[in-house]
């Protein structure tokens, strides 16, 4: 076998996953292209992602390792089916995060000693808050990129509850009094943040060791357009796409009412909707009740390749998400030469403008369906300028977002924080 060409990297992410999307499918990307660059990569991940991992990467499936459940696993999950919905999910994750990293502590030990280890890469989780275990351990970290230190529009208050709302003032003060007592990030060779609304939410002053770096990134290889876009059929018609997981954030409820308000204006507008969530029974609902059942489809959760063949034939993407730190799934139609409506917050903003996109403010929010529609209508009504803004976002994913010139700027930044503790 062949010597690695760089340093050996170990990929730290306890949820990664193929399945879940979002965050949690970054380290599988940083492992699997850093692997076929000829690295020395390893990835630790939890047990219960065992089968997903080692279909999704079967050809690494000897450098992966798992965290395996404990009896405090299963007393924290036990004790945390006691608890209203609001207070389980922040405070039951946070602690499973904990009890992770002590036993992932144990597995990155164990892989230093067997030489398998220069530098330790965190990705996940996002959040700037969020406590690291990962310092003392004689190689450089690199934590990141982060995303997050997002509230939601005003208005739309009650998408998190009433506890919730008094609970998260709270935890962001005890960020910075964990962050004292587990200093991982406080220690970090580097930290990753996606902008600079996630470097504001750091939970402590010092920036020198702070990098910006974009979040997502796009496989080309799988999110590929032909050259040539052809603008889409007849105006008046618009075959519109989301992707994403089914819960209130995504606020799909207002997309379908937007739907419904561009029907009624005499077009012919219809959605298919990628992915599955809690709310899909609510939603299918809201689907008949709207009289939208021949027009929109739901497709439950499909793998990457399926979602590009999907969106490949339609005409846009939707995603009014009301609090999405990223929108990995903006970037991924841009590559497809799709133009994107999206909400004016948070992420998508940070991806998308004028030339390749519509962003609609999701304020105020009583006409926010009114100015989906509109931005609807618009795209429905003009195929040209779907065509150039398609083409826009293509040019803007192959100079900016490429995930093979993210791991070449990656790799710089591994090799300067071994180069600084050497």
């Amino acid at each position: 076998m062949n010597k690695p060409s760089g340093p050996n990297v170990l990929i730290v992410a306890p949820n990664a996953s193929s399945r879940m999307g979002g965050e949690a499918f970054l380290p599988l990307k940083y492992f699997q292209i850093l692997r076929q660059r000829g690295l020395g990569a390893s990835l630790i991940a939890h047990a219960r992602n065992r089968a997903d991992l080692e279909e999704a990467l079967s050809d690494y499936r000897d450098d992966i390792h798992y965290i395996e459940d404990s009896r405090y696993h299963r007393w924290i999950w036990k004790a945390g089916r006691r608890l209203p919905d609001a207070i389980r999910t922040p405070l039951i994750g946070n602690l499973v995060n904990q009890v992770n990293e002590v036993y992932q502590k144990r597995l990155i030990r164990k892989l230093l000693a067997e030489g398998k280890v220069d530098l330790i890469h965190q990705p996940i989780p996002v959040s700037p808050r969020a406590p690291s275990r990962i310092y003392g351990l004689g190689v450089p970290v690199v934590i990141g990129p982060m995303n997050g230190n997002m509230d939601y529009p005003e208005g739309y208050e009650e998408y998190e509850n009433r506890i919730a709302r008094m609970l998260i003032p709270l935890g962001r003060m005890m960020a910075k009094l964990v962050n004292v007592v587990i200093p991982g990030k406080r220690r970090a060779d580097v930290l990753l943040v996606a902008n600079d609304r996630t470097r504001d939410g750091l939970p402590f002053d010092d920036r020198s060791r702070v990098i910006t770096l974009t979040e997502n990134g796009v496989d080309l290889s799988i999110w590929q357009s032909p050259d040539t876009v052809e603008a889409s059929r007849e105006p008046g018609v618009l075959r519109l796409v989301f992707m994403g997981r089914l819960i209130p954030l995504k606020a799909l409820d207002v997309s379908l009412r937007a739907i419904r308000l561009a029907r009624d204006n005499g077009l012919d507008v219809s959605l298919q909707i990628m992915g599955d969530g809690p709310e899909r029974p609510d939603l299918e609902n809201l689907v008949a009740e709207l009289g939208l059942s021949a027009h929109v489809t739901f497709h439950g959760f499909l793998r990457q390749e399926e979602c590009a063949q999907i969106l490949a034939r339609s005409d846009a993407l939707l995603l009014n998400s009301l609090r999405e730190c990223g929108g990995a799934v903006v970037l991924e139609a841009m590559s497809l030469g799709k133009p994107v409506i999206a909400a004016d917050w948070g992420g998508p903003a940070d991806y998308l403008d004028s030339s390749c996109g519509i962003l609609v403010h999701p304020v105020p929010r009583h006409s926010f369906a009114d100015r989906l529609a509109q931005a609807i209508s618009d795209l429905a009504n003009d195929p040209q300028a779907r065509y150039g803004m398609g083409e826009a976002g293509r040019h803007k994913i192959k100079h900016e977002f490429d995930w093979e010139k993210k791991i070449d700027r990656i790799l710089e930044i591994y090799q300067d924080a071994l180069a600084s503790r050497n």
